[in-house]
């Protein structure tokens, strides 16, 4: 297959600026603003090998930047990561803006699923899309004033005044969030009947979280939804652009806090790659261990409270019984349970405890059989099934148009894992299976869930009879803090333990993405070094974004009811969402 570069050369002459080397080896062009447009077009739907997803869509404020070595001047950059199935290879463009009021054209024309993303980098920037089809705000405020992720923006709430709300601001926080339709172009009436705008949330048990549904109803029919997002929006990319390289990990436990450890793993494996850090086989098999642990915790959370949002009560007892003795086996293992901040920069945090084994074999001995249980309670349940099969269906191509991975993209019959496809820690030596649907809808999704329960069940058999020798972490002078004992031995390791604890490693400039297959779909993170003690861009890329923002689209025509499988069905978390 020919070179993709080669291809956008040949196609659009003289529109590439330059071809960016990066730590993660992605195919990374600069192109003109003009002709942004019909590259992606061409990209998406013309090339040979094409780019069918639209996995991210990001900025970069370049204006602190030091280190920018044969890159055209710049004071925003615009950065779209694209998807090939074909080629299973990322690809990375980005866009120079120079004006002081930098505008870009917009690409929902192209990718649907860049609405989000757009208004995101307008929300957190200021960069503004032109045909964008409503550019507002969508994790702050509509009345916050300036943009967060601009570099002179505060970092911390002790450089901004202390937070004051006067009745004539509380007034005006209010209106702002009177919800008008005619702004989203809406209309409230279908010839002579009203329709009805519901608010469903921000606190329902439905929506798992503090999100606002406005749903737009025909009776009980519904004919649009408008999520409201940003509730639980704490700024995790300003803290990880002030955070020490260690000290930034307690924080991504809680982006997503159901995946625990899972969290850690893409952001610690970017720093590695930035500093060129390999990681000892045994410290990369205990991170498989520990993250399939926690994938079997997150599934079990979801399954219960799914079953519980289509009217049953015992399961979510059940499930959360199991997950107990999950958590169990990770505190005894990492000294905490939902947040253990566990994984570090090389490694791991400490050696596995004596007894881990039994543990682990006690729980491979005993979960077997419940899934079982679960399977007659659940999955065969008549009511379940009725509220799940042929309920919010969409195809692979509806999928990858949105940004759709994990068990939401495999529901609709692509085997597409990037465990296997990509594989990453040492994945590639393990023996499971890439569980599909065949439907697309709310019980397919479910069944790879179930499924998937099974398989991590699988590979953590695999880590216990397979646990290499050799120690638990790298000895780069880049990562962990050197053992203990050695501080006492010599000046220049007592001295190089103090810095690195206090200051954070010093990583090399350069750029690097590294994603998983987390509990919800692919998470990753990009993360730009400027040969300092922190990052100078911290991106997070969560699935449970694209997933919310394409709910919507698979509801119109079903029931408020019918809301409630598709939501759940989802799995999304919004801490996830917000970040």
């Amino acid at each position: 297959m020919t070179d993709i570069v080669t291809i956008i050369d040949h196609t659009f002459p003289g529109c590439i600026l330059t071809v960016q080397a990066t730590k993660d080896d992605f195919p990374t062009l600069w192109v003109k603003p003009a002709h942004i447009v019909d590259i992606l077009r061409f990209l998406k739907m013309e090339a040979d090998g094409p780019y069918k997803m639209l996995y991210d869509l990001t900025a970069i404020d370049e204006q602190a930047r030091a280190h920018r070595p044969d890159q055209p001047e710049s004071l925003f950059t615009v950065v779209y990561q694209l998807l090939s199935f074909e080629r299973n290879t990322f690809l990375r463009l980005k866009v120079p803006l120079t004006a002081g009021e930098p505008t870009l054209p917009s690409v929902t024309g192209v990718w649907p699923a860049a609405n989000w993303y757009e208004r995101e980098v307008y929300d957190l920037f200021g960069i503004r899309f032109e045909g964008h089809p409503h550019l507002k705000r969508i994790l702050m405020p509509d009345t916050w004033v300036g943009h967060p992720l601009q570099k002179c923006h505060p970092a911390r709430a002790t450089e901004m005044a202390p937070y004051q709300l006067p009745e004539n601001k509380q007034e005006t926080e209010q209106l702002s969030m009177q919800f008008k339709p005619e702004e989203w172009g809406l209309d409230s009436t279908l010839g002579d009947d009203d329709l009805l705008f519901l608010n469903l949330g921000p606190q329902h048990p439905g929506t798992h979280g503090i999100l606002r549904l406005v749903v737009q109803l025909d009776g009980e029919n519904i004919m649009n939804v408008v999520p409201d997002i940003g509730f639980h929006h704490r700024g995790a990319e300003k803290m990880g652009e002030r955070q020490s390289w260690h000290s930034y990990i307690p924080y991504t436990d809680r982006v997503e806090y159901l995946g625990g450890v899972m969290n850690n793993f893409p952001y610690v494996m970017a720093v590695e790659k930035l500093a060129g850090i390999t990681v000892p086989d045994r410290a990369k098999v205990i991170r498989i261990m520990l993250s399939e642990l926690f994938r079997i915790s997150s599934h079990l959370v979801w399954y219960g409270t799914f079953a519980q949002d289509l009217g049953m009560m015992t399961p979510v007892f059940l499930t959360f019984n199991d997950r107990e003795k999950v958590l169990d086996i990770i505190a005894a293992i990492c000294g905490a349970r939902m947040h253990p901040n566990w994984f570090r920069i090389g490694g791991v945090a400490q050696e596995l405890p004596k007894g881990w084994e039994a543990l682990i074999q006690a729980f491979i001995d005993y979960f077997p059989k419940r899934l079982k249980e679960y399977d007659n309670l659940v999955m065969k349940n008549s009511i379940f099934k009725a509220r799940t099969i042929g309920i919010g269906v969409y195809s692979t191509e509806e999928a990858i148009e949105w940004g759709i991975t994990g068990p939401g993209l495999r529901a609709t019959g692509l085997e597409w894992d990037f465990r296997k496809k990509q594989p990453y820690s040492g994945y590639e030596q393990f023996e499971f299976d890439v569980p599909t649907g065949q439907n697309g809808d709310c019980y397919d999704r479910a069944k790879v869930r179930v499924e998937e329960l099974r398989q991590s069940l699988r590979i953590i058999q695999q880590c216990l009879h397979n646990m290499p020798e050799g120690p638990y972490k790298s000895d780069h002078p880049l990562t962990t803090p050197p053992v203990k004992e050695r501080t006492l031995q010599d000046i220049e390791t007592l001295i190089h333990h103090f810095l690195n604890v206090t200051w954070g490693p010093v990583i090399p400039p350069g750029e690097a993405f590294c994603g998983i297959e987390a509990t919800k779909g692919h998470n990753g993170y990009y993360l730009i070094s400027d040969g300092n003690t922190n990052s100078y861009r911290t991106r997070i890329r969560t699935p449970s974004f694209p997933h919310l923002q394409f709910v919507p689209t698979i509801s119109t025509g079903y029931t408020l009811p019918d809301l409630m499988s598709i939501l759940g069905a989802t799995d999304y978390v919004l801490s996830d969402v917000d970040r």
